[in-house]
């Protein structure tokens, strides 16, 4: 005969909606999930107590992992990290947007690909370092920038992270995609594959990928001067008016 499922503990699952919903303190309201889960279990209250406060002491860090960083990266952007960057690129009169984000991929791709993908990010390289030295390339060339430009800028500097990032770690032989495609071919389909065999299948994909992302970001600099020039046509001509 088969075995009875218990469902009722499910019911923690909707405690965390319900909570969420009604805008509960989110500690409060795991907690809460926690013990209603348990207890639907069948659980002692002890035992409940007991995996609450384990869970607690493998977690106690991560909250020191995640916040400590954007801690350090905001007290550098009240200091003027953004404007130094922006100072910096520019100096270098060759520089545009579209080649600072060509060479960017080509950075973030190698390095993802040596397993190194913590060196980049958007919260820790785009937006404090990136972004504002694309702005800052542009700005160098072409003046004030509308904020249309500005946000355009800013979201290439994303996706430029994005496919550097996502192209280049499916080169490295360590990476958990890679290690699943591997037991999933293997024991779905039987068929017996190396790691390393996957992982270097990988390398003309990022090559194609680096080579149209960085076509489109060549076309970007051409937009920006295109559009840029309009707009200061336009002021121009409106300034001749007046």
């Amino acid at each position: 005969m088969e075995q009875a499922v218990n469902l009722w503990p499910l019911i923690g699952i909707g405690a965390i909606v319900v909570g969420f919903i009604l805008r509960f303190n989110p500690v409060l309201v795991v907690i809460t999930a926690g013990i209603i889960t348990g207890l639907a279990a069948f659980m002692p209250l002890g035992d409940i107590l007991e995996k609450l406060g384990e869970g607690f002491l493998k977690t106690r860090n991560l909250p020191l992992i995640l916040l400590l960083p954007l801690a350090v990266i905001g007290l550098l952007e009240r200091h003027g990290l953004k404007e130094r960057a922006q100072t910096w690129i520019a100096k270098i009169k060759s520089a545009t947007a579209g080649r600072l984000l060509i060479v960017y991929l080509f950075v973030r791709e190698i390095t993802a690909a040596m397993g190194l993908t913590s060196l980049g990010g958007h919260p820790q390289m785009v937006r404090p370092l990136l972004a504002p030295m694309a702005e800052g390339a542009a700005e160098n060339r072409y003046g004030e920038l509308p904020e249309a430009l500005r946000y355009r800028l800013r979201a290439m500097s994303a996706a430029t992270d994005n496919v550097g990032l996502f192209f280049g770690e499916d080169i490295f032989v360590a990476f958990g995609a890679i290690i699943f495609m591997h037991n999933f071919m293997l024991t779905s389909a039987g068929i017996e594959t190396e790691p390393l065999h996957i992982a270097l299948w990988g390398i003309p994909t990022a090559i194609f990928a680096f080579l149209i992302h960085a076509v489109r970001l060549h076309r970007l600099d051409k937009k920006l001067e295109l559009e840029l020039s309009r707009l200061n046509q336009a002021a121009q001509q409106a300034k001749g008016v007046q």
